[in-house]
């Protein structure tokens, strides 16, 4: 069993089982370190920091064998894992993201569709404005991204008795629920959706996937939702639609990120912008603190952990 310091940024005595042997520090971002980050074995980085901040000690985490993220994403990790020695796992938070995520998706779909910003907007100023709006029924529903949060998604989208739901990931498979499509079928699946959900990671292959091109096949009148990472839009490309006024767009993320005050994207025509909400809610807390318990007990009875995304040393890194 090991004995290496683990650095968590939660409370450690505020997490119900945590296993005994190493020594616990909370650590969230602070400016100055718990202890030598040299004796750190197990690495949880701070959740919702800056650019910047998660990746600070790394440099000096030589005996660090786990990294875990307790976000979906690990884009904002990995670039600091080229200091580390071969065979460090990194560990995403699979499981922690998905039912805040989902009804983040849900809400924003419904706000858009059913004119909520408008409605608000007249309730500030005292007036009564009626009207059709489009609803979510017999729409036509495009994920691209289908992991566990495209899942969740899909699960909340059932009841509202929609045409079509169509799944699109990296590569083909099936599901319980129906075909998965692969990403190079894209192009000719867009044309159809009434909206367009991203909920896809962050790589090289999905960065700026939301340009030009993207954007000219969705249907007139499409809303785009973005709950993945804002670099998957083009921001400049999606300014264009949405002045345009051919499509809508709904925004938990955006390039750049925080969006400065003068960003034109916030007076854009048809966008609504949530400041990267989707998974900092209630039931955040207890599925975190579940996911460090279950991982830090495989990783002090040397089992296999769950949720690795990359392992230092390999090719892809």
């Amino acid at each position: 069993m090991t004995t290496a310091d683990v650095w968590l940024p939660l409370p450690p005595d505020e997490i119900e089982g945590l296993p005994e042997g190493p020594r616990y520090l909370f650590w969230d971002g602070d400016e100055e370190f718990p202890a030598d980050p040299a004796d750190c074995g197990f690495y949880v980085v701070p959740y919702m920091k800056p650019a910047g901040v998660g990746v600070r000690p790394l440099p000096l985490m030589r005996s660090v064998r786990v990294v875990q993220t307790l976000s979906a994403g690990t884009d904002h990790v990995e670039p600091g894992l080229r200091d580390l020695p071969p065979g460090v796992r990194l560990c995403n938070a699979r499981g922690v993201h998905e039912a805040s995520t989902a009804e983040l998706t849900l809400a924003l779909i419904l706000a858009c569709l059913r004119g909520i910003p408008d409605f608000v907007r007249a309730q500030d100023e005292g007036e009564w404005r009626g009207g059709f709006r489009p609803a979510l029924a017999d729409k036509n529903v495009l994920i691209v991204g289908y992991g566990a949060i495209g899942a969740a998604i899909e699960d909340r989208l059932v009841p509202f008795e929609l045409a079509r739901v169509v799944r699109v990931a990296r590569s083909a498979r099936t599901t319980e629920r129906g075909p998965v499509h692969p990403l190079t079928e894209l192009p000719a699946l867009l044309p159809e959706a009434d909206v367009v959900v991203l909920s896809t990671p962050l790589t090289e292959t999905t960065r700026h996937l939301v340009d030009a091109g993207f954007l000219a096949r969705m249907k007139d009148g499409a809303l785009l939702v973005n709950v993945a990472r804002g670099g998957v839009v083009d921001t400049e490309a999606l300014l264009t639609e949405l002045e345009s006024g051919r499509v809508t767009a709904a925004l938990d993320v955006t390039d750049p990120e925080p969006l400065p005050s003068e960003h034109p994207l916030w007076r854009a025509p048809g966008v609504l912008i949530s400041p990267h909400v989707g998974g900092p809610t209630s039931a955040f807390r207890p599925r975190a603190e579940r996911l460090l318990v279950r991982q830090l007990r495989r990783y002090l009875n040397q089992e296999e952990l769950g949720n690795v995304i990359l392992v230092t040393g390999a090719e892809d890194l």
